[in-house]
This record gives C-alpha cells, sequence and structure tokens, in this order.
C-alpha cells in the first residue's frame, strides 16, 4: 500500500449483508498483515433500511477515528442508491465504484471513478443465498480493487460464515471472475 491508507464504503440495505461485508474484508485485511477499522452505520429497522459500512485500510496503525467522507472506493449493493451526482462529488478522483446491477442498467457518466459492474444479486440467488449479496459484492471488489488476494478472502469466509460457508465461498468466486470494469 505505499502507506497510503485507502478508505472503502459500502452502502445497501438491511438483509443484504453489508455489516458482514465490513467484517469480512476487515479480516482479509489483517489476515495479509494490514491494519484494518471497520464500522457500520444503521437504523433499528433491520430488513430494507439503510445501512453503510466502513473500512479503512493501511500498511500503518490508523488512529484516524472520524467518519468516511470521501472514500478512495464505494460499493452500492443496491442500484437504487445510484446518484450520479452524489457520487462524482464523493468519491476520490480514480477511485472504483462497484454497482449491483443486472445488464439492462445504464449507470451513466462518472466523471472521476472508474466503474464496475456485477450481477451480485443474480449470484447470490443461484447460490441459495437470495438477496444477501455481501460475499458476491466482496469477490467483485478484490477482483476490481486487488486489496487483498482472492484466496485470502475464500479463507475468511470459510473461517468466518457459519451458514452455508461453501454457497458464500461459491459466491465470492464467481463474482470475481464475472466482475467487469466499464
Amino acid at each position: 500500500m505505499g502507506g497510503k491508507m485507502v478508505e472503502i464504503k459500502f452502502l445497501g440495505s438491511g438483509g443484504q449483508g453489508v455489516v458482514v461485508a465490513t467484517e469480512l474484508l476487515a479480516r482479509a485485511c489483517f489476515e495479509q498483515g494490514m491494519y484494518p477499522q471497520s464500522y457500520s452505520l444503521f437504523g433499528g429497522e433491520r430488513r430494507g433500511a439503510p445501512v453503510a459500512g466502513f473500512v479503512r485500510v493501511s500498511d500503518k496503525k490508523i488512529y484516524l477515528k472520524c467518519d468516511v467522507d470521501r472514500p478512495d472506493h464505494l460499493a452500492l449493493f443496491d442500484k437504487s442508491l445510484y446518484n450520479e451526482n452524489e457520487i462524482n462529488a464523493q468519491v476520490m478522483r480514480g477511485g472504483y465504484v462497484l454497482l449491483n446491477c443486472d445488464r439492462s442498467f445504464q449507470p451513466g457518466t462518472l466523471k472521476t471513478c472508474r466503474v464496475g459492474l456485477i450481477d451480485a444479486l443474480e449470484i447470490s440467488r443461484e447460490m441459495g443465498l437470495g438477496s444477501i449479496v455481501n460475499t458476491a459484492m466482496l469477490g467483485a471488489y478484490i477482483r476490481l480493487t486487488g486489496t487483498v488476494k482472492i484466496e485470502t478472502l475464500l479463507k475468511v469466509i470459510r473461517e468466518t460464515i457459519s451458514t452455508a460457508p461453501e454457497a458464500n465461498i461459491a459466491a465470492a468466486k464467481e463474482a470475481y471472475e464475472k466482475a467487469t470494469l466499464l
């Protein structure tokens, strides 16, 4: 990482696995010798309510204890959260924006970001995971950004996820292979 701290923001709705995704990514970064910090923000409702997850990663200890306002990378677990103007204003120049959407969605033009697409919902449903898209989104995210190795993510999923770990591993692998960059 060369001393640079990377800040990542995940946005989704309750029931999509945003909170678990932040934990899995932070654990995978730790496994690879980095210093991660993760936290999530959500309301009292569980299903359908907005959820934000944040991960900071560095090769040095992180002492910063504030919100992530301008992430280096953004992953939108739900295409309804896509707002071109907000993304252009928020995400750092050269960062990645990963969008969970089907092939028919046209994301428009992001002036300062690289855009990646994955149909994480389709993959998760194929694997019997329903609308929980976290591991598919993580597989696609690391394919685009190279934050951690896929083998490290799969190991962390196997060690952490108690419900359907093999289906979650398969979802991460498939999304890693299918993620596309516009």
